[in-house]
């Protein structure tokens, strides 16, 4: 399962991580986001010890949606020594996401 990611562990989780990290920006109500969650679960386990991947619920942590400009959902932000080198707006499939983290391995 991806990590829980909230505006509290966001900083050191994902801005301080010395891996690449994978962000899923949802919400509960969201269809879209209910297609892309599976699918960010399945890349966790996968690249677990190679990438950090976690998804945050917008509902309840809007500062980093927010800072990172994030309007739409999903949307998935792919990080690199604390900086976006990665976005994903929408449903897209799993490739999508693997060559990203791919990219930076």
């Amino acid at each position: 399962m991806a990590l829980e990611i909230t505006d509290a562990n966001f900083e050191e989780t994902v801005l301080k991580s010395d891996k690449p990290v994978v962000v899923d920006f949802w919400a509960a109500w969201c269809g879209p986001c209910r297609m892309v969650g599976p699918i960010i679960d399945e890349i966790s386990t996968e690249y677990d010890g190679k990438a950090v991947v976690g998804k945050v619920d917008v509902d309840a942590n809007q500062d980093f949606a927010s800072k990172y400009g994030v309007r739409n959902i999903p949307t998935v932000l792919v990080f690199q020594n604390g900086e976006v080198v990665g976005r994903q707006v929408g449903v897209a499939p799993k490739k999508a996401y693997t060559d990203a983290i791919d990219q930076l391995l």
